[in-house]
């Protein structure tokens, strides 16, 4: 854009220095010369003509024909402005007069030379001897007067000429000398008035119209000569301007050329780095990162550089140039300092020359580890964990990263934390293939617990039958409490392995909103009767309206075991609390022994005022068959966890020995919510326009009548396309809308739209239908269709639909033909 302004401004200057209007300067002045030399030869002609010299008047009509060519050459080449276009006209007015001025003179002087020859030669052939005195005087007096016209020789021509006339009468020769007499009287007038039309042309201003003209040409040009050596003058130093910016431009061109062929460096080398990430085996990653960490460093031309990875377990990968170790507290400061001087705004930071920080801590912290140029980049991988890649420079100042570069510090950062992740997921892996292989050997032991809890079941039912007739035998006797121990112990071995069956068994939740606040009031209930007296069982708040998926005997023995639980440990009189919260979380949270996801949940709180559990304890709570007590199996908590979550929630416990416990009970709310009514305020409202609502089903087309009318719009509804058809022959200038439902087919809709269209060219028509993926955007085009919704009508999206049709100000036909018709037809078509 530049250089064609630059371009432009050359060809303009270039056009203004040549002085283009030179030549016309040239051709004026010329022309103004041939007008003064046509004068000059016209008046050189007439003193001629009038001298007798000259008795052909062709030359004066041709030098008046070229004064006039010339005024008008003149005309066109010296009307610069007003005051030459002024004297242009001032000098064809006296050639116009001159013209006139000369006919005149042709005339007279015609007659003039006609009576001098014929006077002359009456004065030479009189023979009056009488009045040979007279006519002589009187001849002299009219030679006299072509040579002097003043007063007094017309005077004295008059007074010898009157002296003749007397002479002759008085001689008795008046008829003689009365031609004589005529000739002379006629010359003594046309002297005079010849002279005097010389005298009126001599007087024209034409030579000073003519002078000004020329001085006015002359200032002009001096004046266009100064302008364009400005210009020459201004087209130099633009040449110049244009030839330092050409310069400058390859200066960075060569600098933009040599960025890129770094920068493509840079990406062929991360590129490399990648795919010996990915071809590396597992054990040799942390290998492969220290390698790249110093083929990076060592292309970009840095003295040091580290790789760090915050977590539980640090690590670091570390490379300097020879004699540039790394000073005590460094690296392990930079990911803070980063943050400090704003890295967390792109995840990178880049210090080009610390001499030119303003002075502040954070220039004192570089300048302590000796460092002239650092840039440092950092980001969070998929563990939480923080990693930074930095890089430094020693002893000089030195561009680490031109602009636009950056970017490649984050582009490796990205690559080491895919390989750090590489190896975060072998190490999952093979914990998980340990998990696993734990899992199926704990599968094996389950399903051999359960064969022979089935055969200890069996076992024990045969016992207990056989306890129950010995109880009744032994009614009475010595044996009967031995009796009695016998039958609960073998209850107490019924119920263990009715608990193993309970917790091996594959179990399918049948899944029915369940209203927490009914289930815990329930289960509050039965436990009031099962706890021991000495505890206290409150609840502390119960929403009403909170509903959970889920199957509620199993919820309900989650919290009859985690009482139980509470109740066994407390030794004396104490207080169990059950809490009820509604929470909303964000972001996915760990819990103690679960991990949840973003969501809404109830959180079930119990909590008890017992003795509280060890760290060591609390490591192994859920696991199967561990258990503190002495009567205990082990397997409650492990039974009350999975049933949480297989119902997607998650347990926290919170206890510290002697302070008592606290189990959190996450459970995600119900989605399943009851549809809200369409808040009809919060759409873009109608000012009465009237619709024509077309649809078979009657039942909507009311329900779609009162949701227009409550937007804002007069809904006619019309069940039939004949219908329809004939309402618009009837008054076709009602209706403001249309919006088309289904009328059994796509087809016929499309028809009746076409129909319509053709009828109300400038009325938009609206398709309701329940998919426009097969529809094209001809078809719609052809049909007359201006947006397409959903069948059946949504509000808000009629609402939007309408409301684009109807702006202040503009006509729906102008609305009608936007092209974001299509828009909202894909929109439509894509929900």
């Amino acid at each position: 854009m530049i250089i064609l302004g630059l371009s432009v401004l050359l060809t303009w200057l270039s056009w203004r220095a040549i002085n283009p209007q030179a030549e016309l300067f040239d051709q004026a002045l010329s022309e103004l010369e041939h007008f003064g030399l046509i004068q000059n030869a016209l008046y050189r002609d007439v003193f001629t003509v009038r001298t007798g010299l000259l008795r052909n008047y062709d030359r004066l009509v041709t030098e008046i024909d070229a004064s006039h060519g010339a005024v008008a050459r003149l005309r066109t080449s010296a009307s610069f402005n007003s005051a030459t276009s002024e004297r242009v006209d001032r000098l064809a007015a006296s050639v116009e007069q001159q013209e006139q001025l000369i006919e005149v003179f042709k005339r007279q002087n015609a007659a003039l030379h006609n009576s001098l020859s014929f006077f002359s030669r009456l004065g030479v052939n009189a023979d009056l001897r009488e009045l040979d005195i007279e006519i002589g005087a009187a001849s002299a007096a009219i030679l006299y007067l072509t040579l002097d016209t003043s007063s007094s020789a017309v005077n004295e021509a008059a007074k010898r000429l009157d002296r003749l006339e007397t002479q002759a009468a008085r001689t008795g020769h008046t008829a003689e000398v009365e031609p004589f007499l005529a000739h002379g009287r006629l010359l003594q007038r046309l002297l005079p008035s010849i002279d005097t039309i010389l005298k009126e042309m001599m007087t024209l201003p034409r030579k000073v119209d003519q002078d000004q003209l020329r001085d006015m040409i002359l200032v002009r040009q001096l004046a266009s000569r100064k302008e364009a050596r400005l210009y020459r003058t201004l087209l130099y130093i633009a040449s110049l301007s244009l030839v330092a910016f050409l310069v400058h431009l390859g200066i960075r061109l060569r600098s933009r050329t040599n960025a890129l062929k770094r920068r493509a460096d840079l990406e062929h080398l991360l590129l490399e780095i990648s795919m010996n990430f990915i071809n590396a085996m597992p054990e040799r990653i942390d290998v492969e990162i220290e390698r790249a960490v110093a083929l990076f460093a060592e292309r970009i031309g840095c003295d040091r550089a580290y790789l760090l990875v915050s977590g539980s377990t640090r690590h670091s990968y570390l490379w300097q140039r020879p004699r540039r170790d790394f000073p005590a507290g460094w690296p392990d400061t930079a990911a803070h300092l980063a943050v400090q001087m704003g890295a967390e705004q792109d995840g990178a930071v880049h210090v080009a020359h610390v001499s030119r920080l303003p002075a502040g801590l954070n220039k004192s912290t570089l300048d302590g580890v000796g460092i002239s140029g650092w840039a440092c980049a950092m980001s969070i991988d998929r563990q939480g964990r923080l990693i930074a890649l930095g890089v430094d420079v020693i002893g000089q100042d030195c561009h680490l990263f031109e602009v636009g570069e950056l970017v490649l510090l984050r582009m490796a950062l990205d690559t080491f934390i895919h390989a750090t992740n590489r190896r975060s997921i072998e190490e999952e892996r093979v914990r998980l293939r340990r998990r696993l292989q734990q899992s199926a050997r704990m599968e094996v032991i389950g399903t051999f617990a359960s064969g022979i809890a089935h055969n200890f079941n069996n076992i024990l039912g045969g016992i207990l039958g056989h306890t129950e007739v010995m109880e009744e035998l032994a009614r009475g006797a010595a044996i009967e409490s031995h009796v009695g121990g016998i039958r609960r112990s073998a209850e107490r071995a019924r119920d263990l392995i009715s608990q193993i069956l309970a917790f091996g068994r594959c179990r399918e939740i049948r899944r029915n909103p369940i209203s927490i606040a009914e289930l815990v009031k329930e289960t509050i209930a039965l436990l009031r009767v099962s706890l021991p007296s000495r505890v206290e069982l409150v609840i502390v708040d119960c929403p009403d309206s909170v509903t959970v998926d889920g199957e509620g005997a199993q919820l309900q023995q989650v919290l009859m075991n985690l009482c139980h639980n509470a109740a066994n440990a407390i030794a004396h009189a104490g207080r169990i609390e059950v809490v009820m919260e509604l929470c909303k979380e964000l972001e996915g949270i760990s819990l103690s022994h679960d991990k949840i996801e973003s969501g809404q949940y109830v959180r079930i709180s119990v909590i008890d005022t017992g003795k509280g559990m060890e760290a060591a304890v609390l490591d192994r709570l859920f696991e199967p068959f561990f258990t503190t007590r002495p009567e205990g199996n082990g397997l409650g908590l492990a039974t009350a966890r999975e049933i949480v979550r297989d119902h997607g929630g998650g347990i926290n416990v919170q206890s510290r020995q002697g302070e008592g416990s606290r189990f959190d009970v996450w459970l995600p709310l119900a989605t399943a919510v009851q549809p809200a009514e369409p808040d009809l305020a919060a759409h873009p409202l109608g000012a009465g326009e009237v619709v024509m609502l077309v649809a078979t089903d009657s039942d909507r087309l009311l329900g779609d009548e009162e949701r227009l009318a409550a937007l804002g719009y007069e809904a006619v509804g019309y069940m039939t396309a004949e219908a329809a058809r004939e309402a618009v022959e009837v008054s076709p200038g009602r209706f403001d809308f249309v919006i088309l439902g289904q009328l059994g087919s796509l087809t016929k809709s499309l028809e009746l739209a076409t129909d319509l269209h053709r009828s109300l060219p400038s009325i938009p028509i609206v398709l309701a239908t329940r998919g426009s993926s097969e529809i094209g955007a001809e078809t719609l085009v052809a049909a007359g269709i201006a947006d397409v919704v959903r069948w059946p009508i949504v509000v808000e999206e009629i609402a939007t639909a309408l409301s684009q049709f109807s702006k202040k100000g503009e006509s729906t036909s102008s609305v009608w033909s936007q092209t974001a018709t299509f828009e909202s037809s894909s929109r439509a078509t894509a929900e």
